[in-house]
């Protein structure tokens, strides 16, 4: 058997800002000294003079942005999700999603992945932050084909959008003739009758092998990758409901405020289902090697097997 083909989401990211540069000439993409980790580096190769190094101070690179997408520009602002959604956050709100400017935000390195870093670097809440931005696209890919899609979604669309990417070398999973990207549609990668698996990010490629190993126990799980979490494919949600009953999220993300949060929501008001939710449970993360602290926080495909099977049998 062939090893799986791994690459981080980042990597996504950096390519697709590069197949931009050279179809457009209004992207501009601006770091703060990061260029390197958040892979705009290679936009800086090739686009030297379109690529500004704004050092360490995100919340004055969010502003610059504002004032670029003012003058007709589509800045793409790169660093780690903890200092662009977390230490740029008043910025954002107030000077890219109050006036509503087309200013994409590139954010790296979210969840306990990032790993040795530990739970100062570890942004669980970025996803929550941008949620609540009136008007604020929020998309979190779940492998290197899908983050290429995505950048080059929101660059073809008017508004603020935030893109969430990872550290970790995750399994391309998206690598097929009929794929395709489009924002606020999540993808049924599997489908099953017993319950569904509604995952996002890195977490998608983890519910596919948890789903395999509840097959081997004959429970058929249905896996949804809502790569989009606002606006979320409500009608999606609805669907798998109706049809599965019980609905487990799964996200590298806090359980408040993320994607669960959200499907919670959607489920409450139009259609009450049993819901039960897998992520960071109101906990920081701590240092260690990236795979390990999946495995220690249940978001490991062994971690969300054995959480369904504790649901299934409180049934």
């Amino acid at each position: 058997m062939s090893e799986v083909k791994k690459i981080a989401t980042r990597e996504g990211y950096g390519a697709a800002l590069v197949e931009l540069g050279n179809e457009v000439d209004n992207i501009v993409v601006l770091d703060a000294d990061l260029a390197a980790a958040t892979k705009t580096g290679v936009f800086q190769k090739a686009f030297p003079e379109r690529h500004i190094d704004c050092g360490i101070a995100e919340a004055n690179m969010m502003s610059v942005a504002a004032g670029l997408a003012l003058s007709g520009k589509v800045p793409f602002v790169s660093s780690f999700a903890m200092f662009a959604a977390g230490r740029a956050f008043e910025q954002i709100r107030n000077s890219i999603g109050y006036p509503h400017l087309n200013v994409k935000i590139g954010a790296s390195h979210a969840g306990i992945s990032v790993g040795e870093d530990g739970a100062s670097h570890q942004c669980n809440e970025d996803i929550a932050l941008m949620r609540v931005i009136p008007g604020m696209t929020v998309i979190n890919p779940s492998d290197y084909v899908e983050a290429k899609a995505a950048v080059k979604a929101a660059y073809h669309m008017d508004g603020p959008v935030y893109l969430r990417f990872g550290r970790l070398a995750v399994p391309i999973i998206n690598e097929r003739p009929d794929y395709q990207f489009e924002i606020g549609k999540g993808v049924t990668l599997r489908d099953g009758k017993d319950l569904t698996i509604v995952a996002t990010g890195l977490c998608v490629s983890e519910a596919l092998g948890a789903a395999e190993k509840l097959a081997a126990d004959g429970i058929d799980a249905r896996v949804i990758n809502i790569h989009t979490i606002k606006p979320l494919d409500d009608e999606l949600i609805i669907k798998a409901a109706k049809e599965t009953g019980l609905l487990v999220t799964v996200e590298e993300h806090s359980v408040i405020g993320g994607l669960g949060a959200a499907v919670a929501g959607v489920l409450c008001e139009k259609c009450p289902t049993k819901l039960r939710r897998i992520g960071m449970n109101d906990i920081f993360g701590e240092s260690g090697p990236a795979l390990k602290l999946l495995e220690k926080y249940g978001l490991s495909a062994q971690g969300i097997y054995d959480n369904i099977k504790t649901y299934m049998k409180e049934e």
